[in-house]
């Protein structure tokens, strides 16, 4: 299982999907342009999420895609292993036949267990999750360069001197 740029790109496509849930339909050059993704790119992503039902497609002048499911139900997992399968991170764990030391290989069991911690992890982290931390670091952001524009020291802006200090 590796995770290449398809599930990170993937999971952050579902994500802006996420963040907008409520709203309606985004068009894929609005997620593109704030992900700073290629369109093209995500058209091919867009293809396996919507047959597994993880998205779905709205036509029309306000059309675009929108998450098929709540985002509190879909997990990092389900768009890893559909981006990505459902293998291992290394093939033996998913094809053993494929290693005639599979029977007796002094590593395959750490394989199979990093395998196993991975899906454990992914499982327990929604794309409602990854929608959260997002928002609050795009507001962090957001509020950085306010406060940066009209030069808070505490934030970005210029700090006192210790000439300043002593007046």
């Amino acid at each position: 299982m590796r995770i290449t740029t398809r599930s990170r790109y993937g999971t952050r496509m579902m994500v802006e999907l996420a963040v907008h849930h409520e709203k309606g339909p985004v068009q894929l050059g609005e997620i593109a342009r704030r992900q700073k993704l290629s369109v093209k790119y995500l058209e091919q992503l867009i293809i396996p999420l919507k047959k597994a039902g993880l998205i779905k497609s709205h036509r029309g002048a306000r059309g675009g895609y929108a998450l098929a499911r709540s985002p509190e139900e879909i997990t990092v997992w389900e768009v890893v292993s559909i981006l990505e399968g459902d293998e291992g991170v290394t093939p033996c764990v998913h094809y053993p036949d494929l290693c005639e030391m599979s029977p007796i290989c002094p590593t395959r069991d750490v394989w199979d267990l990093l395998t196993e911690v991975i899906r454990e992890t992914l499982a327990r982290i929604t794309i409602a999750d990854l929608a959260r931390k997002y928002q609050e670091r795009l507001k962090l952001c957001e509020d950085l360069r306010k406060d940066k524009a009209l030069g808070s020291p505490l934030k970005g802006g210029k700090a006192p001197s210790s000439d300043d200090k002593n007046r």
